[in-house]
C-alpha cells in the first residue's frame, strides 16, 4: 500500500507526520510524494485559526477528488482541527473515510488494518523517523506535548490537552536517530519550550535538556523555537551564551504591548516586564537575535492600545514580528468577548505594524553588513539563481534567507561569509569566503542512548 501525506499548520505536526509515516511503514506501507499514486491520503489537518482550517478544508476536498481521479481508496483527516471539529467535519465532507482527532492518533494503525489497507502485523523496518519537510538537513524535535498557559485567544489547549514533557533519555535518543540520518541543524519545538520538564519527577528542565544535546550528540546547530519570556531563566541564558552549537536565538511570542490588552489576552507578562527581560537576554548574551509575534484587533483594542505596541515595537526592536489578526476560535474564554474591532480596522492595523517592522528589520539588518558569519547551505544554485543558505538569526521559513556569491556549495554544508547587502527587505546577499569541511560527528566519550525505533511506545502521544 502507498501513503499519500499532506501536512498543514506548524512545525510540530510536522514531527507529527513523519511518526505517522514511520509507524505506518512498519506495518508495510511505502511512503510516496505522488499524491495520485497513493492509496490512502492522509491529511494531518491544523485548526490554530480560521485561515489554517479553511486550508485544511480545502486539503480534504482535493484528497478526496483523488477516488475518482487517482489510486486513492481511502482519505484520512487526522490532528487538531479533527479534534475540535469532528462531528461537523463528519456531516461536511463526506468523501473522508476515517477521522482521528489528536488525541486518538492510536486509531490510525487498527482502522487501516481492519479496512484491509495495511498488514495486520508489523514488518521488519530500520527504525528511521520518516521525513516530512522541504529540508533534509533541517528537522525538528519536539520535547513536549500539550500547553497549560491559559491565553484567552487560543485553542491549543483544547486540541492537545495539558502540557506533558517527553523522557530526557526519549528525546536525546531520537536527536541522536536524526544526526544520523543527516541534521544538521534541529529545531527544538513544543506548545512553550520553556516549560520543558517542569512536569517531571526528575527535576531536569531546558537548560538540561540543552546541555544533554550537547553532550550526547554532534549536531552542529540546535535552535530553540516558541519560548514565553516568564520561562526563559538566567541558567538558560547562561547555556545559550555558553555552548556555541545552541544558536544565540529566541522565538519569544509577546502578542501585545499594551497593558489592558494583555491583561484581557490573560498574557503573563507586562510592557514593563517584557522591556526589563528582553533588555536582559541581550545583555545576558551578546548578539542574540529575538523574534516575536503580535496579535492587532483582539477584542477591545483601541487605537491607543495599538499605538501603544507600535511605540513598543520601535523601543526595543524585535530582529523579527511575525503578526496576524485576531478571529475567534469557539471554546475559548474570548469567543464570549464582543469581536468589536472590524475587520477593515484588523487589517489596517496589520498593514502598518507590518510596514514599520520592515522598516525595523531593515536598520537591524543593515548593522549586519560586513560582518562575517558561519552559514547553512539550503539549496544549491539554479541556472535562474544564486544558492540559497541561512545565517544563525534566520530559522528556516520564517526569517528570510541568505543569497550566496562566489561558489556553489551542496544543501547540508556550511560556509563562512561576509554580509555584502539586505535585499528584498528581509534576505541578505553574501560572498563566500571559505567552505567549511565536510562534517562529521566529533567522537565524544558520553554514552551514546539507543536509537529510537519507528515504532517506540507511546513517545510524542
Amino acid at each position: 500500500m502507498k501513503i499519500g501525506l499532506i501536512t498543514l499548520g506548524c512545525d510540530k505536526n510536522t514531527v507529527d507526520s513523519e511518526r505517522y509515516l514511520s509507524q505506518l511503514a512498519a506495518y508495510g506501507a511505502e511512503y510516496t510524494t505522488l499524491l495520485e499514486e497513493a492509496d490512502v491520503v492522509v491529511v494531518n489537518t491544523c485548526g490554530f485559526i480560521d485561515a489554517a482550517k479553511r486550508e485544511s478544508i480545502d486539503a480534504l476536498v482535493e484528497a478526496g477528488r483523488l477516488k475518482i481521479d487517482g489510486a486513492c481508496q481511502a482519505v484520512v483527516a487526522i490532528g487538531c482541527m479533527v479534534e475540535r471539529h469532528k462531528n461537523e467535519l463528519i456531516e461536511a465532507l463526506p468523501e473522508v473515510d476515517l477521522f482521528i482527532g489528536a488525541s486518538e492518533v492510536g486509531r490510525l494503525i487498527p482502522e487501516l488494518v481492519e479496512r484491509g489497507l495495511l498488514a495486520d502485523v508489523p514488518v521488519p523496518h530500520p527504525g528511521e523517523r520518516f521525513y516530512a519537510g522541504d529540508l533534509p538537513h533541517v528537522r525538528y524535535l519536539k520535547v513536549s506535548e500539550g500547553c497549560d498557559h491559559g491565553c484567552a485567544f487560543c485553542a491549543i489547549p483544547l486540541m492537545r490537552g495539558r502540557h506533558r514533557s517527553f523522557a530526557l533519555g526519549e528525546i536525546i535518543a531520537e536527536a541522536q536517530l536524526l544526526e544520523a540520518q543527516g541534521a544538521r541543524e534541529v529545531n527544538l519545538v513544543a506548545q512553550d519550550l520553556a516549560h520543558y520538564g517542569r512536569d517531571r519527577q526528575s527535576g531536569g528542565g531546558l537548560p538540561e535538556l540543552l546541555e544533554a544535546l550537547v553532550a550526547e550528540t554532534s549536531i552542529p546547530w540546535i535552535r530553540m523555537l516558541y519560548l514565553y519570556s516568564a520561562g526563559i531563566t538566567p541558567r538558560l541564558l547562561e547555556v545559550v551564551a555558553r555552548e556555541p552549537r545552541i544558536l544565540r536565538y529566541l522565538d519569544m511570542p509577546m502578542q501585545h504591548a499594551a497593558d489592558t490588552v494583555l491583561t484581557r489576552m490573560r498574557r503573563p507578562e507586562r510592557r514593563r516586564t517584557i522591556r526589563e527581560k528582553v533588555a536582559r537576554f541581550r545583555d545576558a548574551v551578546p548578539g542574540i537575535a529575538i523574534r516575536t509575534t503580535c496579535i492587532v484587533g483582539f477584542p477591545g483594542e483601541t487605537s491607543e492600545d495599538f499605538e501603544q505596541l507600535l511605540s513598543f515595537l520601535e523601543e526595543v526592536r524585535f530582529e523579527r514580528v511575525g503578526a496576524f489578526t485576531y478571529s475567534p476560535q469557539e471554546g475559548t474564554r474570548a469567543y464570549a468577548y464582543a469581536d468589536d474591532v472590524p475587520d477593515e480596522v484588523k487589517r489596517e492595523r496589520l498593514e502598518r505594524l507590518t510596514d514599520l517592522q520592515r522598516a525595523l528589520t531593515a536598520e537591524r539588518y543593515e548593522e549586519r553588513i560586513g560582518s562575517e558569519v558561519r552559514l547553512l547551505v539550503d539549496r544549491s544554485a539554479t541556472v535562474a539563481g544564486s544558492a540559497q543558505a541561512r545565517a544563525p538569526w534566520q530559522a528556516d521559513d520564517v526569517d528570510g534567507v541568505t543569497w550566496l556569491v562566489g561558489t556553489n556549495p551542496q544543501p547540508g554544508n556550511f560556509v563562512d561569509a561576509r554580509i555584502d547587502a539586505v535585499v528584498d527587505d528581509y534576505d541578505f546577499q553574501a560572498s563566500v569566503t571559505s567552505v567549511v569541511p565536510s562534517y562529521t560527528p566529533a567522537p565524544r566519550a558520553s554514552r551514546r542512548l539507543p536509537l529510537l525505533t519507528a515504532t517506540a511506545g507511546s513517545y510524542g502521544r
